[in-house]
C-alpha cells in the first residue's frame, strides 16, 4: 500500500473538502498546511483539530516534511506559483481549476511538468457525477445518432465577495472552465474555434463581465453554445448547467439535477410531418463516487498505476484553450480560432 505525504496548501473553505478526503484515505498522510496568511492556517488547524506543522513558504514546507503531493487549493492567481514550487521540489500536484489566468503560463506549467516528470491533475469535479457519466454513456453508445447540437445554459446570482468579484472575467476564468470541460466530455471531442459576447448585466455587482454567451464549433462539426450569467437573480440552474444534446437519432436533456431523460425517433416514416418518439429515463450508469472525491479517485488510481489522469493537466489545457479563446473573443470582437 503506497502511502502519500500530502502538503495542503491554502487554507479558506475550499481546502475543507480536500482536507475531508485526506482524512477518509489510510493511504494519505497529511504532512502539513501552508498558506501566506499563517493566522488562516492555523485556524485551520484549530477548526480540524489537526496536529500538523504550519508554513507560510511551501519550499520550506516540502523540505521540512518530505511530502511527496501537493493538494493546491489557492487562488487562481498563484497556482502557477505553487505548482511550479511543488513540481521543482519533486512533489505530485493535485490542484483546483483553472491551471493559470493566462495560456502563458499554462503552457509553461505543461513544460514543467515534462521537464520535472512529476503529474499535475486539475480538479473537474463536475465530471464526476452520475448523470453526466449517463449522459456521456448515451453518446458514446450512440443513442442520439451523430450529435450535431451541444446546448448549456448556466444562470445564478452568486455574492461572492472577495476576489471573484474583482475579476475582469469572474464567469469565464472561474466557473466557465467547469461548463467548458463538462462539454469536452460530454461530445468527447475539443473545440476549434468560439464566438463569444461578454456584458455586465444592470444591478451587477461584479467589476468585469458577469454575463456572456458563446459559439463554439468543435472538433466533430457539432456546435457547442453556452449562456451564461453569474448576475442572475432568480430561477436558477444548477450549477452543473442545464444541458440538451441533439443528434441525428433524437434529444437528451440534463437539468443538472438528478433528471436525464432522452426522445428517441422510433420510426422513420415517409410524409411524416412530426415523427413518433420513444421518451427514455436514462439509468445510471457510474459507480464511481461523485464530485471531488470521484475526481481526487482517479487522480490517485492513476499516479498509483503510473498513468494519465483523467483530469491531468495535459487533457485540461485544452478546457483553458476554450476558456482563453474566448477571452481573446470578447476583447477583439471576432470569431477565434483555437
Amino acid at each position: 500500500m503506497n502511502i502519500h505525504k500530502v502538503i495542503m496548501v491554502g487554507c479558506g473553505v475550499m481546502a475543507n473538502i480536500w482536507l475531508d478526503y485526506a482524512d477518509q484515505q489510510e493511504t494519505i498522510e497529511l504532512a502539513g498546511l501552508v498558506d501566506v496568511k499563517k493566522e488562516a492556517a492555523q485556524q485551520k488547524a484549530e477548526e480540524r483539530e489537526l496536529q500538523v506543522p504550519i508554513f507560510t513558504d511551501l519550499q520550506v514546507a516540502i523540505e521540512t516534511t518530505g511530502a511527496t503531493i501537493v493538494f493546491d487549493a489557492t487562488i487562481p492567481a498563484a497556482h502557477p506559483h505553487i505548482v511550479s514550487t511543488a513540481l521543482q521540489a519533486g512533489c505530485h500536484v493535485f490542484g483546483e481549476k483553472p491551471m493559470a489566468e493566462s495560456l502563458t503560463d499554462a503552457n509553461q506549467m505543461l513544460e514543467l511538468v515534462v521537464k520535472t516528470d512529476r503529474a499535475y491533475n486539475v480538479m473537474q469535479n463536475r465530471r464526476y457525477l452520475q448523470e453526466i457519466r449517463t449522459l456521456r454513456a448515451a453518446v458514446e453508445q450512440g443513442l442520439l445518432g451523430e450529435v450535431h447540437t451541444i446546448n448549456s445554459d448556466f444562470y445564478l446570482g452568486p455574492h461572492f465577495g472577495g476576489f471573484r468579484e474583482k475579476m475582469e472575467h469572474p464567469l469565464l476564468v472561474d466557473m466557465a472552465i467547469h461548463t467548458f470541460d463538462q462539454a469536452r466530455f460530454i461530445s468527447g471531442c475539443n473545440a476549434t474555434s468560439v464566438y463569444c459576447h461578454a456584458f455586465d448585466p444592470a444591478g451587477s455587482w461584479y467589476d468585469g463581465y458577469a454575463s456572456m454567451t458563446c459559439i463554439f464549433e468543435m472538433e466533430n462539426g457539432s456546435v457547442y453554445t453556452y449562456r451564461g450569467s453569474w448576475a442572475a437573480e432568480g430561477l436558477r440552474t444548477s450549477w452543473n448547467g442545464d444541458w440538451r444534446i441533439i443528434g441525428t437519432k433524437g434529444t437528451a436533456t440534463w437539468d443538472g439535477f438528478d433528471k436525464v431523460e432522452a426522445e428517441v425517433v422510433q420510426e422513420k416514416k415517409d410524409m411524416q410531418f412530426l415523427r413518433e418518439m420513444e421518451r427514455y429515463s436514462l439509468p445510471n450508469s457510474w459507480q464511481g463516487r461523485e464530485s471531488h472525491f470521484g475526481c481526487l479517485d482517479e487522480m490517485f488510481a492513476a499516479l498509483d498505476q503510473e498513468r494519465s489522469a483523467e483530469t491531468s493537466c495535459f487533457d485540461n489545457i485544452e478546457s483553458m484553450k476554450m476558456v482563453f479563446a474566448a477571452m481573446e473573443s470578447i476583447e477583439t470582437g471576432k470569431k477565434v480560432n483555437l
